[in-house]
């Protein structure tokens, strides 16, 4: 990752976010997955267009993501406002979600990713490989 520059300020932020639907219910299937990236990208040009997402996996269950947040944003705001507004959009776009009350869990992981950006990325694009005993890191 580079070094990013903005009025006062250099930076060079990256956080490994992940978080799940309410249970742990296996809602992200293949469509919803599809659908539930582009609008993650949408929400954040749309919201922050400074916050870049530089890798996203999405699993049936669960979500990891690696994301550039400058240092003027809490990740806090961010990771919250990703999870509102995309609650909403797959609440109306999607029926089987709209019947439950809730579509993600309370809170989130995070991690800062410091100087191990290429082993962290590797992690979340082979996650499901991993989780399957499949993969050869």
């Amino acid at each position: 990752m580079k070094v990013k520059y903005q009025a006062h300020t250099v930076y060079q932020t990256q956080y490994h976010v992940v978080w799940i639907p309410k249970g742990r219910r296996k809602i992200l299937l293949p469509g919803v997955a599809k659908y539930l990236q582009k609008m993650m990208y949408g929400l954040l040009e749309d919201r922050y267009p400074d916050v870049y997402i530089s890798e996203l996996n999405i699993l049936t269950d669960h979500i990891h993501a690696l994301i550039e947040i400058p240092p003027k944003y809490s990740v806090s705001k961010v990771i919250g406002y990703l999870k509102g507004r995309s609650s909403l959009q797959l609440r109306k776009t999607f029926e089987f979600i709209r019947r439950n009350p809730n579509t993600w869990s309370e809170g989130y992981f995070v991690s800062s990713v410091g100087m191990n950006e290429t082993a962290i990325k590797k992690y979340i694009k082979f996650q499901q490989q991993q989780d399957l005993g499949q993969a050869c890191l």
